[in-house]
Parts: C-alpha cells; structure tokens; sequence
C-alpha cells in the first residue's frame, strides 16, 4: 500500500492508499480543502471543526444531487430502453406485414403472368387454326381452278 500525505485546512494527515491511486486521493483532499477555504473567505474565521463539518455537509449535499441526478438519468435510460425495445417491435411487425404484402403481390403478378401466358397460348393457337384454315381454302381455291 502506498502512503501519501494530504493537506486539509493547513494541517498534514498521512494516509494509505492503494498503489496507484495516489494522484486520485490527493486531488479528493485538494478538493475537499477547496471547499473549506471557501467557506473560511464566505463566513470568515468560524472555527476549524464548524468549517470542517460545514465542508462535509457541502460535500454530501453535492454527492446527493449528484446521486439524485444519476437516478433521474438511469431511470431515463430505462425508458429509453424500453421505448426503442417497442419501436424495434413495431419496426419488425411493419417488415412483417410488407414482405406478407409483396408476397401477395408477386403470387398476384405471377398470376396475372400466368393467365396472360395462357391468353396468347390462346391466341397463338386461334392464329395458327386461321392460317390453317386460310391454307386449306386457297389449296381448294387451287384446286378448283
């Protein structure tokens, strides 16, 4: 463990911490003895350990708005969450009925291709019987003259 000395409203206190978390403490004690001098330059000389609480209290207060705030914010996320997890269902649900849709338009259009195949089928057999029946009248017109 490392050892590391902070500085709080001018006084020294030597503390441990984890290797490596050295800079992280420092600055939290920094931080902590910025809220002290400024409540010292806002109230003035009101005692150490009043300054000291006082600081603590600020500290806390912050750490629970800050707490307040992080709720709010997963709780948004969770909605968040939810509300793309039903969009995702009505997105799927659309897709679904468009492929239902085009698959019932290409049974359509095969349909449609199939009766329009059969109508020249059709009318490529009523050609062939007239050009058959053309062929047959001018054999017998050839006959008969």
């Amino acid at each position: 463990m490392a050892q590391i000395t902070v500085t709080i409203n001018d006084r020294s206190f030597r503390m441990a911490c984890d290797d490596g978390e050295e800079e992280r403490l420092l600055g939290l004690a920094q931080r902590f003895d910025d809220s002290i001098s400024s409540l010292r330059e806002n109230f003035g000389e009101i005692g150490d350990q009043r300054l000291t609480v006082m600081a603590g209290i600020m500290v806390t207060d912050h750490l629970a708005e800050v707490e307040r705030k992080l709720r709010a914010a997963e709780g948004r996320i969770e909605e968040l969450g939810k509300a793309e997890a039903s969009v995702e269902e009505r997105l799927a649900a659309q897709e679904q009925r468009y492929l239902s849709r085009i698959e019932e338009l290409e049974k359509e259009h095969r349909e449609k291709e199939a009766k329009i195949v059969a109508r020249l089928l059709e009318s490529a057999d009523k050609i062939e019987q007239l050009s058959a029946d053309m062929d047959s009248e001018l054999r017998e017109d050839e006959s008969a003259a």
